[in-house]
């Protein structure tokens, strides 16, 4: 027991589509009212999901890159820039080398005719392939970019919290909104792999059409034998050119459940984050995050819990109880033993005094365990994995909120 005093072709895709739908622009833009304290009047129309500084909000986040490497890295010279990182980046799966067409002569033939168009409509996807690896490798320089602001920036922060700062931090705010405007830059650049997924599936539609339809000529009457050899030509032209539109569309679907999973677990973190700046100590990751795997074995901890006994007493005999870093220990040490967990938090209010005062610790205990129950979300826990109950106990001196294991 922890006891402190005072204590995750075409079809694919489209799925993939369906899940960044979900995400959305506005994964933290309500993190300034639930982490930050309700806002004034005067900031009401600040831009949703920044974190408020003490001033009033820009009416356009700036550039990622220019917010978070203002200033010069340690141990670069005063007239070096930092290096970007999409320079030196190599961008894998983007390098395709279209199919080159065969020109066939015209026989003159109403086939002829027909074998013309084909190859043009052919040509037209061959273009495509190209400039859509461009678009490709475009996107993911500025992916990079937006990830390496994103870390220098959480990077900062962090290292300050380590080290220890104030409660509430507007340096560290500032730097926490250049973190989220990086990654909602990523987000933008997810929609623009969406685009450009749902165009390269357009060209597969169209190429799979045109192979289907040189098949067709080969039936068509009227034809000479230098016709049917530009149509076998054509075809095999076409079955290389859907071999390379279809890995295109295999590069840009893996890329935005990727990217996808990434965005939507940073922003979590964020969201932990910006809990430990408001209280200024560092705390870990987001609890809620896929990647805190179960350990091998049964814990400490559900051995605890399975035995009646809380989790966590956090005891509120003194104003300002100081709990977060040891709920924070125990519910990680839970979470270890068991990724699924649930948590009970139950308000215990104490039965001595008058009916009155009884009634008081009552309310007293409720108001303080809905307090934990938001330390525990803002952590990273999901409500629906909470639930709160009160008690009393003659045993109890002060208010106390008792975490437990479910």
């Amino acid at each position: 027991m922890m006891s402190y005093r005072a204590t995750r072709a075409g079809s694919r895709f489209m799925g993939a589509l369906a899940v960044v739908a979900g995400l959305g622009l506005a994964g933290c833009s309500d993190v300034d009212n639930a982490l930050f304290g309700d806002q004034s009047e005067d900031q009401a129309a600040a831009e949703p999901g920044t974190l408020d500084n003490g001033g009033p909000g820009p009416a356009q986040a700036p550039a990622p890159r220019q917010s978070v490497a203002s200033a010069a890295e340690p141990g670069t010279l005063p007239d070096q820039a930092p290096m970007s990182m999409s320079s030196s980046a190599p961008a894998m799966g983007t390098s395709i080398t279209p199919v080159t067409i065969e020109q066939g002569a015209n026989t003159g033939t109403a086939v002829s005719n027909t074998i013309a168009t084909l190859r043009s409509q052919v040509m037209g996807l061959e273009d495509h392939i190209g400039a859509n690896a461009q678009r490709l490798s475009g996107l993911r320089a500025q992916a990079t970019d937006n990830a390496t602001a994103y870390y220098e920036a959480k990077a900062r922060i962090t290292a300050r919290l380590q080290v220890g700062t104030t409660r509430g931090n507007p340096e560290l705010v500032a730097q926490w909104n250049s973190a989220q405007a990086a990654l909602d830059q990523l987000t933008i650049n997810i929609n623009s792999l969406n685009t450009l997924g749902a165009d390269v599936a357009n060209d597969s539609s169209t190429a799979h059409y045109v192979l289907d339809q040189i098949s067709a000529t080969f039936n068509v009457s009227g034809a000479v034998d230098e016709d049917h050899r530009q149509l076998s030509v054509l075809e095999d032209e076409t079955n290389q050119t859907i071999i390379l539109i279809d890995r295109q569309l295999k590069t840009v679907s893996d890329d935005v459940q990727r990217q996808t999973a990434y965005a939507a677990n940073e922003r979590a973190n964020l969201t932990t984050l910006a809990s430990a700046i408001k209280n200024g100590e560092l705390y870990g990751s987001d609890l809620g995050s896929p990647m805190m795997a179960a350990s091998s074995g049964g814990g400490g901890a559900m051995q605890v819990a399975a035995g009646g006994t809380p989790l966590v007493v956090i005891r509120f005999d003194h104003p300002n109880v100081d709990y977060q870093q040891i709920l924070y220990a125990a519910l990680s040490q839970a979470l270890q033993s068991r990724p699924g967990a649930g948590f009970s938090v139950v308000a215990v209010a104490p039965t001595r005094g008058t009916v009155e005062a009884v009634q008081l610790a009552q309310t007293s205990a409720k108001r303080h365990a809905q307090e934990v129950m938001r330390s525990i979300t803002e952590m990273g826990v999901p409500a629906s994995r909470l639930a709160v109950a009160s008690s009393t106990d003659p045993g109890a001196t002060a208010s106390e909120v008792r975490v437990f294991v479910r």
